[in-house]
């Protein structure tokens, strides 16, 4: 009796190992080695040494280039959440409320540009920004500029970059809340004597936002933590966090310092994921991507 009250109570955790298993050496023993790296010191003569040094967190948490630059990634990453929440809500009611045969055909369009490559997408920008690039070669032809206008290396094309990237994100999450809505709701405040909008405002709306902040979670936590669409399309003022986590590891070879740098970041966005998982629950985002 007592080993099969055993057995039970381990199968659990034998099916689960696989799983903890993977989640331990890809996730956690990983994560173990950067906290650990970000008490290291980094030496004049460019070795690392071994120690539990507080050098690489005193400067990361005192110094103000670092507050500054983070504050602007958090900046960025609000507004780029702001504009597609506002942007691909749209798109996604109509998805949800389209017939079914055009519904497949519309989600498979949506879809495409995740087969493309990130990067791809973000320098073709470029091509379309730039002085020589689709825009300003259409408004010189028509006369509308006498000079090429410089629209690139600012913070609203990093803004612009991480829409076209994110905005997928936001609509798959929106549209699989909407699509969850039962559609007699909707007729049931239309025949109580709302308008459509007004029935749009007090069923529909209220009923979609767990997509909403789902896919705002999403899109906040991927675009405060990118470093691509800075170097591609910001200036020298735009750099984000994520920067100075590649430039301190990839350029300067600074283990130590970037592993801080790194925490710092991944803390403060886990706070914000633990808050919403607190309220809302992590099982809207899950269910996007069924």
């Amino acid at each position: 009796m007592a080993a099969d009250i055993a057995g039970e109570r381990r199968a659990p955790w034998v099916l689960l190992s696989p799983s903890l298993a993977t989640v331990g050496l890809l996730l956690i023993i990983p994560m173990l080695f950067i906290v650990v790296y970000s008490f290291w010191l980094r030496t004049a003569t460019g070795a690392d040494q071994v120690g539990f040094y507080l050098d690489n967190w005193i400067e990361v948490l005192g110094d103000r280039f670092y507050r500054d630059i983070l504050f602007q990634t958090f900046a960025i990453a609000f507004y780029t959440t702001v504009i597609c929440a506002f942007v691909g809500y749209i798109p996604a009611y109509f998805v949800a409320n389209t017939p079914m045969k055009s519904k497949a055909f519309l989600l498979l369009m949506l879809m495409l540009p995740f087969w493309i490559s990130y990067i791809i997408r973000t320098m073709s920008w470029i091509n379309i920004l730039g002085t020589s690039g689709a825009l300003n070669t259409l408004f010189l032809s028509i006369g509308i500029i006498d000079e090429p206008i410089q629209m690139l290396y600012n913070q609203t094309t990093v803004v612009l970059g991480l829409v076209h990237y994110l905005l997928p994100f936001m609509i798959l999450n929106v549209y699989v809340s909407l699509d969850g809505i039962d559609k007699n709701l909707t007729e049931a405040a239309q025949s109580l004597g709302c308008t459509g909008w007004q029935a749009f405002r007090e069923v529909t709306l209220p009923l979609s936002m767990p997509g909403l902040a789902a896919g705002s979670l999403l899109c906040f936590v991927l675009a405060a933590g990118t470093y691509i669409t800075p170097i591609v399309l910001g200036g020298p003022r735009d750099a984000m966090f994520a920067n100075l986590v590649f430039e301190a590891i990839v350029t300067q070879l600074n283990w130590p310092l970037g592993s801080a740098l790194s925490l710092v970041l991944l803390a403060l966005l886990g706070v914000l994921v633990v808050i919403y998982t607190r309220y809302l629950g992590v099982d809207q985002i899950a269910k996007s991507f069924k």
